[in-house]
């Protein structure tokens, strides 16, 4: 066992660790330490301030073996503030993801200050064949893409994703519904088109109506525009 496992396991919760496993059906629970993500984010910070080297040492040691080191991985990289150096971590690491947790909590912050470039990356990874990588990419452009620099061809790079894979047609449901809440009339206006697949319109509508950022008159006028 390595270092960095025995710490995770000393901060181990056996019931939290069975929570986890229902909540993630695609991650081994054998893979499953049992360690709040609070935890994980404190040592994250720990190991950056006081262990640089074994945080450097890290992040090259692909693939980790449990779910809380890939986790810890993502808030090491999430605070990586060079962005060419965060950028080579994320490529490196993408590949690896394999559930929806860590890979919605993969959102470095150095990625807000290059927006641009970043626009650039996750135009290709919304088109890699794995899901994850797929679902990163969207969650880029929820996350950085929906205040000062959106544009309606954004709804269009989403919307024109097709995929069978639930978490990525939840993530892209996810997108449109905090596009409602922040670009809703640009937003509306793709919805009209019919251009997603139903299920995923669908589900669109049903989270926005479940938003507390939408009004009740937008509400009514969403409810009217569900598909069958």
């Amino acid at each position: 066992m390595t270092d960095i496992q025995k710490r995770l396991y000393a901060m181990q919760d056996k019931e939290y660790r069975s929570f986890q496993s229902r909540l993630m059906p695609t991650v081994n629970p054998d893979k499953i330490i049992g360690v709040r993500v609070p935890k994980i984010r404190e040592l994250a910070r720990d190991v950056i301030k006081n262990e640089p080297g074994i945080a450097a040492d890290f992040l090259v040691e692909l693939p980790h073996h449990y779910y809380e080191e890939d986790n810890l991985h993502v808030f090491l990289v999430n605070r990586t503030k060079d962005f060419d150096a965060c950028l080579m971590q994320v490529e490196a690491f993408l590949p690896h993801l394999d559930n929806w947790a860590t890979c919605d909590s993969f959102r470095p912050e150095v990625f807000r200050q290059h927006r641009q470039q970043v626009l650039a990356k996750a135009r290709g990874w919304m088109k890699s064949g794995h899901c994850y990588t797929v679902r990163f990419g969207i969650g880029c452009m929820m996350s950085y893409f929906l205040d000062e620099d959106f544009s309606p061809e954004q709804l269009e790079l989403v919307g024109g994703i097709s995929s069978e894979e639930y978490y990525v047609r939840m993530m892209q449901a996810w997108y449109f519904a905090t596009a409602l809440a922040k670009q809703y009339q640009p937003t509306l206006a793709y919805l009209g088109k019919n251009n997603l697949e139903v299920w995923t319109h669908n589900k669109t509508i049903q989270k926005a109506v479940e938003s507390h950022r939408i009004t009740a008159e937008q509400k009514a006028l969403l409810r009217k525009m569900k598909r069958s």
